[in-house]
């Protein structure tokens, strides 16, 4: 390192359309799905109506470590409306 010349430069032309997003800039999370689904629509969603929507889309989800202690928890259904919402959130965030 000593005997380089430190007034030696490398330039590099990067372009930005080249670069692929990578998986984890492609996800959103549960809160911003909620918080576009509130700004556009005025309609509250919640992680469960968000989760069976990403299920019926195909999009995997992880483990859920926080599991109901019943055996047959009853689960409310997404309503239409709600679902509508959802779905046009995660193809604003290209996830479908």
């Amino acid at each position: 390192m000593s005997k380089l010349d430190v007034y030696q430069k490398i330039t590099v032309d990067l372009k930005m359309d080249e670069l692929d997003v990578t998986a984890t800039e492609n996800k959103a999370t549960y809160e911003e799905i909620r918080e576009y689904v509130k700004e556009h629509t005025g309609l509250n969603v919640s992680n469960l109506y968000i989760a069976q929507v990403k299920r019926k889309c195909g999009i995997k989800e992880r483990q859920n470590y926080n599991k109901p202690k019943a055996e047959n928890p009853k689960q409310l259904k997404c309503p239409p409306e709600k679902e509508k919402a959802i779905r046009e959130a995660l193809k604003y965030f290209k996830m479908i």
